[in-house]
């Protein structure tokens, strides 16, 4: 530590050594003092319980990091109380990425953005557990039930809020929900544009091969 810093300055160390070298210390000593909480304010649980996506950081216990991006209708992202946020986590593709780095590090980062409304994001870091789905019921009975008829969750990640902080908006884009309407011209026309399709396992629904990578050599190293 800088011996003109604070001993309690949120952060790490690696982005207090860039602020020294920038000359950022006073300014982001005002964003740590006016906009970094260690909880969930009421504000913030509202922005939270609306909210219909979110992007996902996680690591492994080497730092190899992964990002990813959780959807679901507003609530799938629930608000356990100012210290604990919960969302479901279902098959995907079976790789398990995000809860097996989770297994090996809990440390998480959320980024959630309203594109449409206020135009302004949260970020929510904290420590994350996989919890099944008859424990956390058996601990918070008024979870939302599935809106597929007779899927469960595999497991549940739960978030313990560390840092709570405001993304600001000067760089959001406004996007706007497109209608919902049948494009009878696209081969895979079951889909229809805009329509989410929660828990399906179609391979067209799911974006199939899009970007052609089946057919490529591999060329992955061992993590």
């Amino acid at each position: 530590m800088h011996h003109d810093e604070r001993a309690d300055r949120p952060g790490s160390q690696g982005e207090h050594q860039i602020q020294r070298e920038l000359g950022t210390v006073g300014r982001a000593d005002r964003f740590y003092d006016e906009q970094v909480l260690d909880r969930l304010n009421p504000r913030m649980q509202e922005f939270v319980a609306r909210q219909e996506m979110f992007f996902l950081a996680t690591a492994d216990s080497n730092g190899e990091c992964d990002s990813t991006f959780r959807a679901g209708p507003p609530g799938f992202l629930q608000v356990l109380d100012e210290k604990a946020l919960a969302y479901p986590e279902y098959r995907g593709n079976g790789v398990m990425a995000s809860l097996g780095n989770i297994r090996e590090n809990p440390h998480v980062g959320l980024l959630m953005i309203d594109f449409s409304q206020d135009r302004i994001g949260l970020h929510v870091n904290g420590r994350a557990r996989l919890v099944t789905d008859d424990a956390m019921r058996q601990r918070y009975p008024d979870l939302p039930v599935d809106p597929v008829p007779g899927r469960r969750p595999h497991v549940w990640v739960e978030v313990e809020v560390e840092e709570a902080y405001i993304h600001c908006s000067k760089h959001i884009p406004r996007l706007v929900r497109a209608p919902l309407r049948q494009n009878a011209n696209r081969a895979d026309s079951s889909a229809a544009d805009g329509e989410q399709a929660w828990g399906t396992d179609d391979v067209k629904r799911k974006g199939g091969d899009y970007f052609g990578a089946a057919a490529q050599e591999r060329g992955l190293a061992s993590r």
